[in-house]
């Protein structure tokens, strides 16, 4: 028989942010089926209706979206495949590998203490009992599983790992209400969306030797299975709100990119060799689910900010100012027509300093200030009267330029420097802070150039008249 195409699935329950660990699940899910020639799948686990939104929902398509991700099909919904899940649990009983338990809660506590006392799973006392006769009392579907043996799990990322099927419960398929439960669910929903490759949190190491039995009892195919290692902190902790952003949402609030995010994800437990930065092309030739390493990944703030770096440097200047507009409108600050030029002017020369959007709109605030400035107090105190007479004598010689380009200008302002007989550090810090206004600014060349000769020329004779 011929092996089938690759499937993989990203299934996220929607009950709160799109956690940074779900993405990494997503972009594995996602290299992997791109890697093999198959396809990448969504399944919205909301079989919790009461925690389950339509925000939260939109939140992980939207993540997904951003992170560049989308699935090759529209997701599949949990809840409405409730039918599908009884129709299987009734087949289930029908051949005799689940039973009716009609077990009380107290019944259930003093099993639970038995069985814990006894180093065993809980056994309940219906599993070979013919149910009552008067019928009408509430019952749950438990699942009968073997009492010996082992369960093997082959697990893509850990090797082989054995369970004792006497540490297995027979867990609830359906619950008294006829509401199905996870791990039924999740078997059923694998099976009917053709789910070839099960890569996921290993978390669900131990659901993976449940949901094997079940596959089994049904006569399917089981899928392979490859559980991730967790995503720790700096510290190696367990990642948490001490750690910083955690969702996907505030990682793009914090001005890393897409492109970034997906790299830098890619390295957080996988690599190819020494490799730092790849293409999407490359790692999807070089991915493969057995690579990844079995210790859990580390977050680390400064290769992700060099990593971001790396493609702000490399990013479309006209896409840089659209986002820097973005960032500066959310910050109240709107852009207006008269400063556009500037901005755009600007961005090609400050961005290789940026490690994130948020850096990069911080560096162009200069450009965005209407005249005249306030200067800072620091700029005051460098405008003693030789440094001020000097400043009008480059005024007048930067006015006599004819070309407002970076090298033009830098070659300019040499000039002067040697004409002058001093150093750059005479009067170089009280012209950045003239035309920054004690903002962050690039190379005086940059500024120059960014500001146009018009407003860079405005902003001297501004403070030299003292109109501040």
């Amino acid at each position: 028989m011929s092996t089938p195409p690759v499937v993989t699935r990203i299934a996220p329950s929607p009950t709160g942010m799109m956690h940074i660990g779900t993405a990494r699940t997503a972009l594995f899910n996602w290299l992997y089926a791109r890697h093999c020639g198959g396809t990448f799948l969504m399944r919205i686990e909301d079989t919790d209706r009461e925690r389950s939104t339509p925000e939260a929902v939109q939140t992980i398509i939207d993540g997904l979206d951003w992170l560049g991700l989308t699935p090759d099909a529209p997701p599949v919904f949990q809840h409405a495949m409730a039918d599908r899940h009884r129709e299987v649990v009734r087949h289930l009983l029908d051949t005799g590998k689940a039973y009716r338990c009609y077990m009380t809660v107290e019944e259930l506590d003093v099993e639970r203490q038995k069985a814990r006392a006894e180093g065993r799973a809980i056994r309940s006392a219906w599993r070979d009992r013919e149910p009552p006769t008067g019928g009408n009392e509430p019952f749950v579907v438990r699942f009968k599983g073997p009492l010996e043996g082992e369960t093997l799990v082959d697990d893509l990322v850990k090797g082989p790992v054995r369970f004792m099927n006497k540490e297995l419960d027979d867990l609830v398929l359906l619950r008294s209400d006829g509401a199905p439960t996870y791990n039924l669910a999740v078997v059923v929903d694998d099976h009917d969306m053709g789910i070839t490759h099960v890569i996921r949190g290993d978390d669900h190491l131990n659901n993976a030797a449940r949901q094997s039995l079940i596959f089994e009892a049904l006569g399917w195919a089981k899928p392979a299975f490859g559980h991730l290692p967790l995503i720790h902190g700096p510290d190696g902790a367990k990642l948490s709100k001490r750690h910083g952003a955690q969702s996907v949402t505030e990682f793009a609030d914090m001005g890393y990119l897409p492109e970034s995010m997906r790299n830098y994800l890619a390295r957080l437990g996988w690599g190819h060799g020494d490799d730092e930065l790849f293409s999407d092309a490359q790692a999807i030739s070089w991915f493969d689910v057995a690579d990844v390493v079995k210790a859990p990944a580390r977050l680390d703030w400064d290769r992700l900010g060099f990593i971001n770096n790396h493609y702000i440097r490399a990013a479309d200047d006209a896409r840089l100012l659209a986002m820097v507009k973005d960032v500066h409108a959310g910050r109240g600050e709107i852009v207006h027509a008269d400063a556009a030029p500037a901005l755009e002017r600007v961005i090609p020369l400050v961005k290789e300093g940026a490690k994130t959007l948020l850096e990069l709109a911080d560096l162009t605030v200069f450009v965005l200030k209407a005249r005249p400035l306030a200067l800072d107090e620091r700029t005051k105190g460098l405008l003693s009267d030789e440094t001020r007479a000097r400043l009008s004598r480059l005024r007048d010689h930067l006015a006599g330029e004819a070309d407002w380009s970076h090298e033009p200008l830098a070659a300019a302002l040499r000039a002067f420097a040697e004409a002058e007989g001093v150093g750059m550090g005479k009067f170089g810090p009280a012209l950045r802070g003239v035309l920054s206004g004690g903002s962050p600014a690039p190379d005086l060349a940059s500024a120059l150039s960014a500001l146009g000769a018009e407003n860079s020329l405005g902003r001297i004779d501004d403070a030299l008249s003292h109109l501040r």
